[in-house]
């Protein structure tokens, strides 16, 4: 698997990164075991977590497998905070990127982890509660107190990105914007009309998530909703419903056309796009089982065709309005 640098920073990442959102919930202890198994033997290493990921059990796995199974050495760890949970009568969330609470949940996810420090640490969405000068501050910290080497943010707009770069590198003191992680995939390019022409600018590196449209690329869904899936799981279903809708058909229909006609699956074509799309560092994928994740690791030899390419950005261009266009 190819290595790349994080934007402009030192920091090496794998093509393709492993995500852990259903670890401990959707995905036990043993798939999760051998799901790193495959990743780390295709020579991947980023994997990519969350405090809020099953209210910390993502954590709590990825911190038994550092124990018992894996070189802490051998991964680029990537965890999320910004979201505060709580508990009146139901499960309720908030975004919080205060001081206080980005502090406090970097020391809960490294406890959980068992290390004493994040590669990267990312606020997982935006507060605007919250000013960004009070989140680039706590950022900061966390990087002069050693807990983690490079921080981001996740989820947040152009401009809010271009503000934080320019608060975490003030007078060169700071320590900048190592990355900014966005959903980008075939069925969401949005990223393309301004955060990706400021990434390049800037030098800050982009993480990319769900490049499979949340699993609906993988054509799956074309005919039904199978009772063993994302969108059938009381937990997921709110976040794979909102591509499963007419809008989207074509884009699966041409993704699948593409995949027939050079004898690849779905899910290798629409990983293969979303990998190498310009300025990308990493694409993050998540499987439910070690057997999906297999399957689409399989992607890792190949190289869209530029006829193919060129077809699948025909069907989903990004529609640019002013004053981007310009």
């Amino acid at each position: 698997m190819e290595h790349r640098r994080l934007g402009r920073t030192g920091l090496r990442v794998s093509s393709v990164g492993l995500g852990t959102m259903t670890w401990g919930r959707d995905t036990d202890e043993l798939e999760a075991k051998e799901q790193l198994d495959i990743f780390l033997d295709a020579g991947g290493t980023l994997v990519d977590t969350a405090a809020s990921y099953g209210e910390g059990v993502s954590e709590e796995v990825i911190g038994a497998l550092l124990r018992e199974h894996v070189d802490r050495q051998d991964l680029v760890l990537v965890s999320k905070a910004g979201v505060r949970t709580w508990r009146t009568g139901e499960r309720s969330s908030v975004a919080d990127a205060s001081r206080g609470s980005l502090l406090d949940t970097l020391d809960t996810s490294l406890a959980r982890l068992g290390t004493d420090h994040l590669d990267l640490l990312l606020v997982q969405v935006p507060d605007p509660t919250t000013s960004l000068e009070e989140t680039a501050h706590a950022l900061s910290l966390a990087v002069s107190s050693g807990r983690t080497r490079y921080v981001g943010i996740a989820n947040h707009p152009a401009w809010a990105s271009v503000r934080m770069h320019d608060l975490l590198s003030e007078a060169g003191r700071g320590p900048g914007l190592g990355a900014v992680e966005v959903e980008h995939s075939l069925l969401s390019r949005g990223i393309e009309r301004e955060l990706m022409p400021a990434s390049q600018a800037l030098g800050f590196g982009i993480l990319g998530y769900a490049p499979l449209g949340r699993g609906v690329l993988t054509g799956k869904y074309r005919a039904t909703i199978p009772p063993d899936s994302r969108a059938a799981s009381p937990h997921l279903r709110s976040y794979i419903s909102p591509y499963l809708g007419d809008p989207h058909r074509g884009v699966v229909e041409a993704v699948a056309t593409a995949a027939s006609g050079l004898d690849r699956k779905p899910a290798e074509v629409a990983l293969a796009w979303a990998r190498d799309a310009t300025g990308v560092s990493s694409t993050i994928v998540g499987a439910r089982t070690p057997a999906q994740l297999q399957g689409v690791l399989s992607a890792d030899d190949l190289e869209l065709p530029v006829q193919i390419r060129h077809a699948l950005d025909e069907v989903t261009s990004v529609q640019l309005g002013y004053p981007e266009r310009f």
